[in-house]
């Protein structure tokens, strides 16, 4: 089963997407983007949901520095974000995401794009 890293602070929403990705993927998760990246290093997630908005390390520098290590470099990251303005899409992207995903979380949407990074239902590429 692949494993799916959900890096919220909101523990609400962190709940809400644990209860629709859990029947399909093993998920883990971390409340800030400090957290989040030791989480990624030491247990090398699939793909990584990063919130935006976070305590410690926000989820932009939380994803440079994902990037920029070797072991996490190439793991897939979707941004979860409030923020809906083009410019705050692109400076998701900028950093390094390879998707980005409005909250309030539209259900299709989010596993559409899970689906296109790491194949559907937890099964391989």
């Amino acid at each position: 089963m692949k494993k799916i890293l959900v890096v919220e602070d909101n523990e609400l929403n962190r709940e809400l997407v644990t209860q629709l990705l859990e029947d399909d993927y093993e998920i883990i998760s971390a409340v800030d983007g400090a957290a989040g990246l030791t989480a990624a290093v030491e247990l090398r997630p699939d793909l990584i949901l990063m919130d935006l908005s976070l305590p410690v390390l926000d989820g932009w520098e939380a994803t440079r520095a994902l990037r920029a290590d070797p072991s996490t470099a190439a793991t897939p990251i979707i941004a979860l974000s409030a923020h809906a303005a083009a410019a705050d899409m692109q400076r998701a992207m900028d950093a390094g995401c390879d998707a980005y995903v409005t909250k309030p979380i539209d259900e299709q949407v989010l596993l559409r794009e899970i689906a296109r990074l790491i194949g559907p239902n937890g099964s391989s590429r």
